[in-house]
């Protein structure tokens, strides 16, 4: 699923390329994704884009917004003249509209915006731009850490962290993907936060104590930085909104690094922890 460095990095590029555009038409080829009606959309400009946690709102001059989760394959890819050059990755499907391109948006100086979702878990909702925030995803998303440069979520502070951390009696990598605790980290992130801070991944948050907690801390800033400096991770279905994709698979620190050689001489092992993959070095996180 998409963490919070790819939804940065999609915000960025739609707010670049989306605002200022009316939207003509939409065409809903799968209804359950689109949840509002059409007709509140058609016609209004975009006139920004917004990011809390792993969600996208997108505000028109209408007193309207659009919010929309990708979930797990969840796809925003906007086609205009400024990137008709641009090389779509095989992962949109190679060409718009795909086989999984379910909502088409589209818009006024002959540009479209495209929603594709695989596993069609993801969603659109259409609603008073008063009540987005009312919506649970957002209403219940806990703070983020502060790594963009503008946030629409409240921050995570250092001291929120800790409080965080110290009443935490699940496991801490758990405990870090909690989107209610903290909005914004999931799987891949976590894996590298807990790795690059030393700490297993199955040892209860309120085990850690102060330099642990900082440690990890400043291992989450850094490894989301590294994210979005890389534009992402695009390991499963990602791209960003020109459809191209992200590169920080090819630096991420333990993810999905099974069987491979850790600097500090032992070998990264795989194993389950809630339900997802989870990687670490049993020599060097302790």
């Amino acid at each position: 699923m998409p963490e919070l460095p790819e939804i940065e990095t999609l915000r960025i590029g739609l707010k670049k390329y989306l605002v200022g555009h009316k939207i003509l038409d939409v065409d809903v080829k799968v209804s359950k994704l689109f949840q509002g009606e059409p007709r509140n959309v058609i016609g209004a400009k975009v006139l920004d884009i917004k990011r809390i946690g792993k969600g996208i709102i997108i505000d028109l001059n209408n007193n309207y917004s659009m919010a929309v989760h990708l979930k797990l394959t969840g796809q925003l890819v906007y086609r205009g003249v400024e990137t008709k050059k641009v090389k779509l990755s095989e992962k949109t499907g190679g060409s718009l509209p795909s086989n999984f391109t379910h909502v088409i948006f589209k818009l006024d100086k002959g540009a479209t915006l495209y929603y594709n979702d695989l596993r069609k878990f993801g969603w659109i909702k259409v609603l008073k731009k008063d009540e987005v925030l009312d919506l649970p995803f957002f209403k219940e998303m806990g703070p983020e850490p502060a790594v963009a440069k503008t946030m629409a979520g409240k921050p995570l502070t250092f001291k929120g962290f800790k409080q965080i951390v110290q009443i935490g009696k699940l496991p801490i990598k758990v405990l870090l993907m909690d989107q209610k605790r903290i909005g914004g980290i999931g799987n891949i992130y976590a894996n590298d936060a807990l790795f690059k801070a030393g700490i297993d991944p199955r040892r209860k948050g309120n085990t850690l104590d102060d330099k642990e907690i900082k440690r990890l801390f400043d291992s989450l800033i850094f490894v989301l930085k590294m994210g979005l400096k890389y534009g992402g991770s695009s390991d499963v279905n990602y791209v960003n909104a020109t459809g191209e994709e992200g590169s920080y698979q090819d630096h991420a620190l333990v993810y999905d690094k099974k069987g491979k050689k850790c600097p500090c001489g032992g070998t990264i092992e795989k194993f389950f922890l809630g339900g997802r993959g989870t990687y670490f070095c049993p020599t060097c996180q302790h």
